[in-house]
């Protein structure tokens, strides 16, 4: 009987992993293809960003020869006459005048005139039937300016193929010829500033978001929940509408002739229009309009769990109404507060229509210079060095988000 049980209950065993690992082999089918659309069209894109933020191919790739000849060289005496044989031998190896745009547009962005000076000489060294007896002459003749060692010391520094350049000027800072790392001059510095005001823009917007938010997610959390859910949806509506309908909306209020200035004007509140298009008023009043759902919410939520009977309470007990508001239910809703808010300023700080449109050449974001690079300056190198700055910061902001979604995070 004993070993009759025994093997029972072997069988049993047998069976109950059987049927775990059917669950856990379902578990996964159902789960592989979201797991295949996040790796395929999530994490592939930021690898490629991550990498070509760091990846230096313009100058490695077309002058292959000139970083061979150039490897030697100290960089504070004349390049060797092997560098500019190389250099012509590159140049007229070269398949095609994109490559050489992109070449030239690189060197360009380490030492201004970089540009015209590798298109004309790639373009005279195209027609050479051979290549010249004497290649410094014959450049010089094309251009004096081939003397000159800051060109060379670009050339050079920029052989390698992965470089922490990008990455380095997204923060205003730079390698010098020798390797060494400086601050880019105050007034040559740009990235540091429009960082600062990506995450002013983006507090400010917040914090008015929150200000708006907060008595209008409690004023809901008070009624039935069948009116409640109506309001809801009212609170909602900005998502049904297309962006750039609401920006055109915004427009049409906020210009100078518009409804807004017009009121103002007809109350007499004002002698003269009121400035409030192309400009971080406007900037900020539609940021708000957009975001403020992304506040009302979070903070909905976490207002419904709070019984009311707490602060009925505090000032059956005593207690002032205001005071009982500020140190019982307050408290109770921080968790609400600090996810609404990170929400608003995560969603805030990779902003680029609303600023695009109705701000001014003074208040784009950090996306705007993301499209410039990639649209018009065609440097993809530093649009990704951007991008990878932005989602740095965004993931930071993201994982302390999830501390306090998790309740890690104490605010009281």
């Amino acid at each position: 009987m004993t070993a009759m049980a025994g093997a029972t209950n072997a069988e049993l065993v047998r069976q109950l992993r059987r049927t775990q690992r059917r669950h856990q082999w379902r578990a996964a089918a159902l789960t592989a293809p979201l797991l295949l659309f996040l790796l395929v069209f999530f994490l592939v894109p930021l690898a490629s960003l991550l990498v070509r933020a760091v990846e230096n191919p313009e100058v490695a790739d077309a002058l292959p020869a000139t970083a061979r000849a150039l490897e030697d060289w100290d960089g504070a005496s004349a390049p060797p006459a092997a560098a500019y044989a190389a250099l012509v031998q590159d140049l007229r190896a070269l398949p095609e005048t994109a490559q050489a745009g992109a070449l030239a547009r690189r060197l360009n962005s380490e030492v201004p005139g970089a540009r015209s000076l590798i298109m004309g000489a790639y373009r005279a060294a195209r027609d050479w039937e051979a290549l010249p007896d004497d290649a410094r002459a014959a450049l010089l003749a094309l251009d004096e300016r081939w003397v000159e060692w800051p060109y060379w010391q670009a050339i050079a520094k920029n052989t390698q193929r992965w470089t922490p350049d990008y990455l380095l000027a997204a923060v205003d800072v730079r390698r010098s010829v020798e390797g060494r790392l400086e601050r880019i001059p105050a007034d040559e510095a740009v990235f540091g500033q429009i960082l600062w005001r990506t995450f002013e823009i983006s507090a400010v917007v917040t914090l008015l978001a929150l200000l708006m938010g907060y008595p209008l997610a409690y004023w809901l959390s008070t009624l039935p929940e069948r009116r409640a859910n109506l309001l809801l949806i009212l609170v909602l509506l900005p998502f049904w509408t297309s962006v750039l309908v609401r920006i055109a909306a915004w427009i049409v209020l906020l210009q100078n002739n518009g409804l807004i200035n017009r009121l103002l004007l007809a109350l007499g509140a004002i002698d003269e229009p009121l400035a409030l298009l192309f400009n971080r008023t406007g900037v900020v009043i539609a940021m708000v309009h957009i975001l403020l759902p992304f506040m009302i919410l979070p903070l909905y939520s976490v207002m419904k769990t709070v019984p009311p009977n707490y602060v009925r309470a505090a000032i059956s007990l005593g207690s002032h109404p205001l005071a009982a508001f500020v140190r019982v239910y307050l408290p109770q809703t921080y968790p609400g507060v600090a996810a609404g808010a990170l929400l608003v300023f995560i969603t805030s700080i990779g902003y680029y229509v609303t600023p695009a449109l109705l701000g001014g050449a003074n208040d784009q974001m950090l996306s705007y210079y993301i499209a410039q690079y990639t649209n018009v300056e065609v440097n993809w190198g530093m649009a990704c060095a951007l991008g990878a700055v932005l989602l740095g910061a965004t993931m930071v902001l993201f994982a302390l988000y999830r501390r306090v979604a998790r309740g890690g995070l104490s605010l009281g």
